[in-house]
């Protein structure tokens, strides 16, 4: 069945493009309900914010961007449903912004079939990141960086030594717990301990006992915001106070609503710069064009990854001239180094990226402050 489905979507992939005299369009699968919901909405909000304000300076050589977002509950099958709808019925032109490791994973074998371009995915896992991935784009740092940066903090600030890992078991979890233990193998170390959750659920105690018994000084969360909040939570209620860290998919304003004055102390890598700094020129413009699609909205790290994203999309849309194909915007990304105010994106070959920093923060006062050194929780 899914074999069929994917010759079709061949097909119908040369017969339409998403580009007409007037738009081009832009497909995203991403959640909009269920726990990780706040990851979907903070894209898409980003994403939309971004062509907004492009839109209303004339489009891309004259053409108004469209998006469309559907909504897959943060479960691969629906992604991969989705992105054949995008294809096949929303005819759109180039795939952006998707949201978790295991639902761009499963996406690929439509991307691949179609090779329709996915663009600045919302996961910094290395399976988007080999060379062979011809149609994938990545804007952001990947895992490795992030948990690299956060043992490389742990280490120097803190020398703690006995670091654990608590993941998501799926993918995405995988991600993690390989660049964690590959960063402590760089230092001559090994995990102190490691314990599972399943995706979308918060059933994290069984997980949560087994690190206890570990006894580390130390544990890396690989997870979105619900279920980390809750391991803070419970954590807290049994006595048991490492340091906790986690990387940037966690959602960083969700997390802090979530779980207030429990995930104190936690520290979280970042791979855009702080939104709240408007002194970086893309922050800046970023703020009026989030105030121009929603004046409710309070700047966060995840629209602010969403507009970037959009930024990105725009340049490597502006690059491929006025008569886009979609093998032309991936020779645009290819070829691309620019300044997105503040920003600074250079393709990286290897690992189909365009952005290596990383910056890192820690919840003090139920905010998430730029740190430079990390301090005990």
């Amino acid at each position: 069945m899914r074999t069929l489905l994917l010759a079709c979507l061949a097909t119908a992939a040369l017969a339409a493009d998403g580009v007409t005299a007037d738009t081009i369009s832009i497909g995203q699968s991403a959640p909009l309900a269920g726990p990780a919901k706040g990851l979907g909405e903070g894209m898409s909000l980003g994403m939309k914010a971004a062509f907004t304000a492009v839109n209303a300076g004339g489009g891309v050589h004259g053409r108004q961007l469209v998006l469309t977002t559907r909504d897959d509950g943060y479960e691969p099958d629906r992604c991969v449903e989705n992105t054949a709808k995008l294809v096949e019925e929303d005819k759109v032109f180039l795939l952006g912004g998707y949201v978790g490791t295991p639902t761009a994973k499963a996406a690929l074998q439509v991307v691949n079939e179609v090779q329709v371009p996915l663009i600045g995915a919302f996961t910094g896992a290395m399976l988007l990141r080999k060379p062979e991935e011809a149609q994938v784009v990545n804007l952001r740092a990947s895992y490795d960086q992030e948990t690299e940066a956060l043992v490389a903090r742990m280490t120097v600030d803190l020398k703690l030594s006995r670091i654990a890992v608590f993941h998501q078991n799926d993918a995405f979890g995988q991600a993690g717990l390989s660049g964690t233990e590959k960063a402590l193998a760089k230092r001559g170390l090994t995990l102190a301990g490691k314990a599972t959750f399943e995706r979308n659920t918060v059933a994290v105690k069984t997980g949560l006992a087994d690190l206890i018994t570990a006894r580390p000084e130390a544990v890396v969360l690989v997870g979105p915001y619900k279920p980390v909040a809750t391991i803070a939570k419970e954590a807290k209620a049994a006595g048991f106070s490492p340091l906790f860290a986690t990387i940037s998919f966690v959602g960083t304003e969700a997390l802090l609503a979530e779980g207030g004055a429990d995930v104190e102390g936690m520290v979280v890598s970042q791979v855009v710069p702080p939104p709240a700094d408007a002194s970086v020129p893309v922050v800046k413009a970023y703020h009026a064009a989030l105030a121009a699609v929603d004046p409710a909205a309070k700047p966060g790290y995840v629209s602010l990854e969403g507009y970037l994203t959009g930024l990105a999309i725009v340049e490597g849309l502006k690059a491929a001239g006025p008569t886009p194909e979609r093998a032309g915007v991936l020779a645009a990304f290819a070829a691309m180094r620019a300044d997105l105010g503040g920003f600074p994106v250079a393709w990286d070959p290897a690992f189909r990226q365009l952005s290596q920093t990383v910056w890192m923060t820690q919840v003090r006062g139920g905010a998430a402050v730029p740190v430079t050194a990390i301090t005990p929780r």
